[in-house]
């Protein structure tokens, strides 16, 4: 999957607008806000979306590594997903972490 990303993200510069549709694209900070723009990405995005993140946080990897440790909040459908697109376990994932210790309050 997105096997051609370092070709598309020359053409996806950008993620759509209605992805971040509450906030002001004009003044955002796309580096400090990088673990929200990753969840929204794959909660609503398209792969356009998906070659727009990889353009600015640094390819597949540099995603996976946000996915892994700093998105906080998927679902079981989600965490999946991101499982198999980009080889973890969910045991990795900072989300299915965080899940897990509020199921134990």
């Amino acid at each position: 999957m997105w096997s051609d990303w370092e070709e598309q993200i020359k053409h996806h510069p950008k993620v759509k607008a209605s992805v971040l549709w509450e906030y002001d694209l004009s003044r955002f900070d796309w580096q400090y806000m990088r673990a929200l723009v990753v969840e929204r990405v794959i909660l609503r995005g398209w792969d356009e979306d998906y070659y727009a993140i990889f353009a600015l946080y640094g390819g597949l990897d540099g995603v996976r590594l946000i996915v892994r440790d700093e998105v906080l909040n998927l679902s079981n459908k989600e965490i999946s997903f991101v499982c198999a697109v980009f080889n973890l376990r969910k045991e990795e994932l900072k989300c299915y972490k965080h899940k897990l210790d509020r199921q134990n309050l």
